[in-house]
């Protein structure tokens, strides 16, 4: 797992990311980040459990749903065909007493799972900046292999100084 550099962790933000997991279609995980010294530290088998449970609740998710969802209030698409009604998604968010998960799932299937503590804000909008950090320095690296862990540096930096920004935000 990694861990980022301590002078991020000693300022004690007003919202708080705790961790980051990128899940792969096969339910493997890929990517794992503590993003925060107040998140509870895990071990790489609780990282791995904890990304091959989510994935398999996910997946129980989608088949669970009694039906397809509607399409979204726009009863057509920009060139005026009608729209397709949306696939089943499975788990977006999970909300506890202390604690947020947020779930955007690629086309392709890949999961990002960010969690924060409760009420934490901008969840979705940082999953789609982290889903942009992968498509930029991941799948664009000519080095890296799809469903495979990601090693670049890069990436973790971008995940980072995204966390700062809004973090910043927040204040």
């Amino acid at each position: 797992s990694i861990f980022l550099s301590p002078a991020r962790l000693l300022s004690p933000p007003t919202m708080t990311f705790l961790h980051l997991f990128i899940i792969n279609k096969s339910g493997g995980l890929i990517h794992n980040v503590r993003l925060s010294d107040r998140a509870p530290a895990i071990s790489t088998n609780e990282f791995l459990l904890i990304g091959s449970t989510f994935h398999s609740l996910h997946a129980i998710a989608a088949e669970a749903a009694p039906e397809v969802l509607p399409p979204r209030p726009r009863s057509s698409d920009p060139a005026g065909r009608p729209l397709l009604r949306r696939p089943r998604v499975g788990i977006e968010s999970i909300d506890g007493g202390s604690v947020a998960i947020r779930c955007l799932q690629t086309p392709t299937g890949v999961k990002f799972v960010l969690t924060a503590e409760a009420d934490s804000p901008h969840m979705e909008a940082a999953l789609r900046d982290i889903y942009v950090l992968y498509a930029d320095y991941a799948l664009k690296n000519p080095f890296y292999e799809l469903d495979m862990p990601i090693r670049c540096e890069l990436f973790n930096q971008g995940v980072e100084n995204m966390v700062e920004r809004y973090e910043k935000i927040a204040r």
